[in-house]
């Protein structure tokens, strides 16, 4: 088993193929305190790496700097250790000090799965966990501490459930996930940070004294932040290094934080943001924390990356779709906006049709009076004046074409000009006495209501039991403000962000048990909420509204940082763009599109005949090589966000016998010298064929030589590259 107990250290020790994590009982007290994480060590005795002081708390003098200065697994507050903590609580009284120590253990294998909460799962034969119990006996205050240890990945996913075992209330004003404290010298801090149409830009900054890091206020994880964060060795590159992270499984506010401390030691800490959080735990009531998952590499950001692919492929992702290949779809939103009926839907499915595109999705438009976004968010019914016969219709039109349907969805949100609005007003998260702030001319329903989810379910039942719909995009495009609610007491208001999260896990959770077999797309206004939340209910999320090419070069980048290529919708736009009026060519569209969930988003009954011509064989390519994106090892080979100038990637499938480069010269080379560019992953002993020119090289060869790239005219040229095993 992954974990173990040394009862005479009293360490525990959770080891993974290339990496351990110690945990030590500090003071006779038993302070659950950080020994080491890192490359894995076979020996035992490691406790001599925990920085505890040697005189024993109960009778030192300074209990004080003894906790300020403990490397703690999960700290709490008001006790000497002024660094952020994990825990905050007070008691009824308003008293607010509380301290962990040790009352007993379990370690079993498997994972178990955490209530309400989307979080990674596996089996006895993939996984083992330490379950940690701790208590503050004064406050009556108990925490279970989970460490789940991977078998076969390089990861460690964390979580606490916080119990009140005392005769009175508790309030709970911080509850983090995670805590690692470790030394933070020469280490950089990455973030991924935006703005909508802009979401995941890589930032990397030295580590400084004080506290740096990510978090998001919105409701949402957001396109401002990404809950995600890494400490780097200075020097370490893509292929070379130490790196820490930590991902946060979890789709509304957070905090990721790196915080330099007075000696030197960084904290890294992980979990719901604390401003505005409260939650009131009567006696026996339980608080779970959503998870943080912690990826230890020494293989440099790309052994990070991978290892965060393939946890979320294999214990996130779930479905039918989590291993089948995704359709390539047409969407009608930048070809029609609100501006489409039955038969402008029908004349670009029997263009996408003939070239063998497999679905057409309609977006936004086709319920209630919505010919415009000012109206109808909330009555879910279709709009027959549009849609003539209804969904029947269309969809069974559309099947008759061989192609599956699917629909656009925002059951988050209401339009205040709806019926459903004017029937109950009070559904929209709204303060007493205060009118409600719009945005995007529209309020948010208050999810933390059973009432409420089981009105917006219901609408949604009907119209998915109404016609063969295999896909749902849904929507959310907006943030949380005037974020109260009728339904809580006045000293429950600060529960309100994670309940309407905990509601909308609830509604996904209810549409994927009755509707097995859709394919669920989530999306808030583009890329506002991409994290390891939402994947668990839908393997692939919309990456980002902007769909120009150039810049979804950095989006796209950020985002494989962390999660895996088969996650992220991409789809080939209209031209010029509808985001920042680029002119791409249609090939290089294609090809940066390939690596994702591989669609169209335009009028294809508008394009010239050469760029129709070529969708065959894009979708050739998509259904050649898309399968080693989704399921294969990535590599980054060049960073346009860095260079400025190219960009390019690699897949290369698990038993190393195909790899794809998908390169983009983003500004035209003038220099005689032929960009070589070098892969990953080969099998140094293999000889692979370049099927463009026909060469045959060893994977030695190919990786340390080089990749030639052909020279291309102009800018924003680009072309894919394929090298498949061959006999010698």
């Amino acid at each position: 088993m992954a974990i173990s107990y040394n009862e005479r250290e009293r360490v525990f020790r959770l080891d993974t193929p290339r990496t351990t994590y110690l945990i030590g009982l500090a003071d006779e007290a038993g302070f659950p305190a950080h020994i080491y994480y890192g490359r894995r060590i076979p020996d035992d005795d490691m406790r001599y790496l925990l920085d505890a002081p040697d005189t024993p708390y109960g009778s030192s003098r300074e209990q004080v700097s003894f906790l300020g200065r403990l490397p703690s697994e999960y700290p709490g507050s008001g006790r000497g250790d002024f660094r952020e903590p994990c825990l905050r609580a007070e008691t009824a009284e308003g008293y607010g000090a509380c301290c962990l120590t040790y009352v007993s253990h379990r370690i079993f294998g498997g994972k178990p799965p955490l209530e309400g909460l989307p979080a990674t799962y596996g089996g006895a034969e993939d996984c083992a966990t330490l379950e940690l119990v701790c208590r503050d006996e004064d406050m009556g205050l108990e925490a279970h501490l989970y460490y789940t240890a991977f078998e076969r990945l390089d990861a460690v996913c964390r979580s606490a459930k916080l119990v009140n075992v005392g005769a009175g209330p508790l309030r709970l004003t911080q509850a983090l996930s995670a805590c690692l404290d470790m030394d933070g010298q020469d280490m950089d801090v990455i973030t991924l940070h935006g703005r909508w149409a802009s979401e995941r830009m890589i930032q990397r900054r030295p580590l400084a004294w004080g506290k740096q890091g990510a978090g998001s206020q919105r409701g949402i994880s957001s396109h401002e932040a990404n809950p995600f964060i890494a400490l780097a060795e200075h020097t370490a590159t893509q292929s070379r290094g130490m790196v820490y992270a930590m991902n946060f499984v979890y789709s509304g506010n957070f905090l990721a934080q790196a915080e330099m401390g007075q000696e030197g030691r960084v904290r890294l800490i992980m979990g719901i943001h604390p401003a505005g959080f409260g939650w009131r735990l009567a006696p026996g009531e339980a608080f779970q924390t959503p998870e943080a998952v912690l990826v230890c590499s020494d293989a440099g950001l790309g052994g990070m990356s991978r290892t965060f692919h393939d946890l979320y492929r294999q214990h996130l992702v779930r479905g039918p779709y989590k291993d089948k290949p995704r359709p390539s779809l047409v969407n009608n939103w930048e070809a029609t906006y609100f501006d489409f009926d039955t038969e402008k839907l029908l004349a670009i499915a029997r263009v996408a049709a003939e070239a063998g595109v497999e679905m057409l999705v309609m977006d936004d438009g086709w319920f209630g009076r919505r010919d415009s976004d000012t109206c109808s968010l909330g009555d879910w019914t279709v709009n027959e004046r549009k849609l003539p016969g209804g969904l029947p219709y269309l969809v069974g039109e559309v099947n008759k074409l061989g192609m599956k349907f699917g629909i656009w969805m925002e059951p988050e949100m209401v339009s205040p000009d709806s019926e459903l609005y004017r029937a109950h007003p009070d559904y929209a998260l709204q303060i007493p006495g205060r009118a409600p702030a719009l945005s995007r001319g529209q309020l948010v329903l208050d999810m933390s209501r059973r009432e409420v989810r089981d009105h917006v379910y219901e609408q949604i039942r009907r119209v998915l039991s109404s016609a063969n719909i295999e896909y749902v995009k849904w929507d959310m495009n907006r943030p949380l403000t005037d974020a109260a609610s009728p339904a809580l007491g006045p000293d429950r208001q600060g529960e309100l962000a994670h309940r309407y999260m905990l509601g909308v896990y609830e509604l996904q959770e209810r549409l994927l048990r009755d509707f097995p077999h859709i394919l669920l797309e989530n999306c808030s206004a583009g890329g506002g909420r991409f994290d390891p939340g939402m994947l668990y209910y839908s393997p692939q999320i919309w990456t980002s509204d902007n769909t120009e090419a150039i810049d979804r070069l950095k989006i796209q980048e950020g985002t494989a940082l962390v999660y895996p290529l088969s996650s992220m919708g991409a789809h080939v736009a209209a031209c010029p763009s509808h985001t920042n009026g680029r002119v791409t060519p249609f090939a290089t569209r294609g090809l940066v599109s390939l690596p994702g969930c591989f669609g169209y988003e335009l009028d294809l009954t508008k394009l010239s005949d050469g760029e129709r011509a070529m969708i065959p064989g894009q979708l050739a390519d998509y259904k050649n090589y898309g399968w080693v994106f989704r399921t294969g090892d990535y590599y980054r080979l060049a960073s346009y966000g860095e260079n400025g100038t190219h960009d390019a990637l690699m897949a290369v499938s698990k038993d190393r016998r195909v790899a794809v480069l998908d390169y983009v010269q983003v500004l035209s080379r003038r220099t005689e010298r032929t960009l070589l560019l070098h892969p990953e992953g080969l099998d140094e002993g293999r000889y692979y064929r370049r099927l463009d020119t026909g060469d045959i090289r060893s994977g030695a060869g190919w990786m340390y030589g080089g990749v030639p790239m052909p020279r291309l005219e102009g800018d924003f040229a680009g072309c894919l590259v394929v090298l498949e095993a061959a006999d010698h």
